[in-house]
């Protein structure tokens, strides 16, 4: 377990790569990737997040947000509040995914 401390944008960095494992299990790639986190506000005693999913109808959606927060906790100490929110603007689009995901996806 680490400590979310320093200054902002590491403690942001820290749980960036939490989520990186965050598998999306439709398509196989990790939910940072594919462009569905929005937002990671993060200091020593909180954790926010906002993410989408690629469509409102989304079936796994409230399985990824536990995922999220499951995989957040793990990489802090218990004492920090951990919340994941779902937002459904602006909408999802593939244009958000990384040149990576699109790679991987054989769409470049």
């Amino acid at each position: 377990m680490t400590e979310v401390t320093g200054n902002a944008a590491q403690a942001r960095e820290l749980v960036y790569n939490a989520l990186r494992g965050v598998i999306d299990p439709e398509v196989g790639i990790n939910i940072v990737e594919l462009g569905l986190v929005y937002e990671v506000i993060a200091d020593a005693s909180r954790v926010d997040v906002t993410m989408t999913l690629t469509s409102p109808a989304c079936p796994m959606g409230n399985h990824l947000a536990e995922e999220s927060r499951e995989a957040i906790r793990a990489v802090v100490p218990p004492s920090v509040l951990v919340d994941v929110k779902l937002a459904w603007e602006p909408a999802w689009r593939p244009e958000m995914m990384s040149d990576k995901a699109k790679q991987l996806l054989g769409w470049i």
